[in-house]
Order: structure tokens, then sequence, then C-alpha cells
């Protein structure tokens, strides 16, 4: 007897623990759940925590309070300028009504299913309406904002928040890389050329300008100089003349005796070889030393006239 009811304690037991297994479930901190009865929402829950349900006619639903990630398939897309585009995006979402979102889309996996074709629509909206140009550069984070937006204004009634959505890559068909590519690379050739051509103008321009002022520069030094020269040269004769007018004697002597050493100078550096005679009017004040020839009264410094000797 105590056998049998100590068998029928064990199954009692047993029987408790399934029944409390089943009423109770826990919620993590990454979770929130649906309680459902007979398929209707009886309780949303957000909170963690241990929690309890009628067994055999309750059931528990968990959601993802987490950003949830969507990478969608690539696309192509014509844009405005008539280039066909290869897009590839993706999206980040949170669930923010559960109700909403079990009674739309019951789960991620529907969820994932209806935004991507919300997704797949807007993007080919507002690719279309852009240039190849304004999405791969100019307006790229503009378009990418209203994408959001539109995304976010149609999944509100999925009981959920679209957080971001992101052109992860818009390209060119691989069979047309290559074709682009290479127009590309003409024109960068081709603005280049006309850069060079614009540069080697002005080069020819400003060395004309140099050249030409170089010609007027050197032109007024010449002149200058000449006149400069002229001035020096008038004024050496008015002090060889007013010399001359004070003492011709002296004068005379002085010329002379600059005349011997350029002459006698340039015979000792090997220069014009001078035969002359020892009487000559040349050496006359190697004769006397007031310049008089034999047989001749008065030095030719004397006379009027020019000096006696010249360099």
């Amino acid at each position: 007897m105590s056998s049998a009811l100590k068998t029928v304690g064990i199954i009692a037991v047993l029987i408790l623990l399934v029944v409390f297994y089943s009423a109770t479930f826990v919620v993590s901190q990454t979770q929130q759940a649906l309680v459902l009865r007979f398929g209707g929402v009886r309780q949303v829950i957000s909170s963690p925590g241990l929690y309890f349900k009628v067994p055999l006619i309750e059931s528990v639903v968990y959601l993802d309070k987490r950003v949830l990630d969507l990478n969608l398939p690539e696309q192509e897309v014509i844009a405005s300028d008539q280039k066909r585009l290869v897009v590839d995006a993706f999206t980040r979402y949170r669930i923010t009504d559960p109700v909403r979102f079990y009674q739309t889309v019951s789960n991620v996996a529907g969820a994932n299913l209806r935004l991507a074709n919300i997704i797949n629509s807007t993007v080919r909206q507002f690719v279309a309406d852009a240039t190849f140009t304004e999405i791969v550069r100019t307006r790229r984070e503009e378009l990418m904002q209203r994408i959001r937006q539109e995304v976010n204004t149609q999944a509100n009634g999925l009981g959920i928040s679209v957080v971001d959505v992101r052109l992860r890559r818009v390209d060119l068909p691989q069979q047309n890389s290559q074709a682009v590519f290479q127009r590309m690379q003409t024109e960068r050739q081709r603005e280049a050329a006309d850069i060079r051509a614009q540069g080697s103008e002005l080069a020819q321009g400003i060395r004309a300008r140099a050249d030409r002022e170089v010609t007027v520069i050197k032109a007024e030094a010449s002149q200058k100089a000449e006149t400069l020269r002229g001035e020096g040269d008038a004024e050496s004769n008015r002090i060889y003349a007013e010399a001359y007018n004070r003492d011709p004697s002296f004068f005379a002597f002085f010329r002379s005796m600059q005349a011997y050493e350029t002459g006698l100078g340039a015979q000792a550096a090997g220069g014009t070889r001078l035969v002359l005679s020892p009487n000559s009017d040349f050496f006359r004040y190697f004769v006397d030393p007031a310049g008089k020839l034999p047989g001749q009264a008065t030095p030719p410094a004397a006379r009027q006239g020019a000096p006696a000797a010249n360099p």
C-alpha cells in the first residue's frame, strides 16, 4: 500500500511539474512576448522576467526587440539619363507595435518579405528620377534619406519602424563598365589636352612679353649708356681743354708721357714694333726736358693749335 501511495505521489509531482512548466514562460531582455488565447492577443509583455499562462489554452509568441537587418538582392534600375544601374541596398528596422506586427505579417520572415517589396519599389521610384552622377556622387545621401522616409511611412502599417536604408553599391552592369571607363578616359584625355594647349598658349604669351620687355630694357640701357658715355667724353674733353689752356707746356709733357707709356708698353708686351729716328718729334722730351728739338727755338707745345703729342 505504501509503495502504491509513493507511486501515486511521484506521478502527482510529475504532473504538477509538467503543469507548472507549461504554465510559465520566460521573457529575456532582447525579447518581447505576445500571450495568445485561442489565436487572439490577450497580453503584450515588454519587460524581461518570469510569467504565467493558462496551459493548453494560451500560447506565447516571442518577438525580437533589437534592430533587425535585411539584406536585399541586387536589382537593375534605369536612371533618368537612361543608364542601367545595378543597385545593392540593405535596411535596418525595429518592431515597434508587436500586436499589429503579429496581425499583419505574423513573424520576421513575413516582415522581411513585405518590407523587401516596399524597399525595392521605392528604390526604383527614386533612382529612376535621378541621374547616374546624382546617385553616385552629388545627391546620394539625400536620396537615401528620402527613400528611408517613404519606406518608413509605408512600413508603419506593419508595426515596424525603419531605422535606416542604405544603398551599399550603385554601379553599371559589368558588360557596360569597360565601355563607360574607356569613354570617361577619352573625355579626361581630351580635357587634359585642352588644358595643356591653354597652358602652352599662355606660356608663349608670357615668353613673348618677357622677350619684348628684355629688348626694351636693353635698348633703354644702351641709349642711356651712350648718353652717359657721350657726356663723359664731353666732360673729358672739357677737362683736357681747361688743362691745356692753363699750362700748354705741362699738358704737352703729360700727354707725351702717356703716349710713351702706351707705345712702349705695347712693344714690351709683344705688340707692333716701331722704328723711329731718335730725332723724331715723338722723342723730343728725351732730347730736351722742355720738348725742344735741335735747331728749334720754340717747343711745339708753345705754339697755337692742338697738343704736341697724342697717346
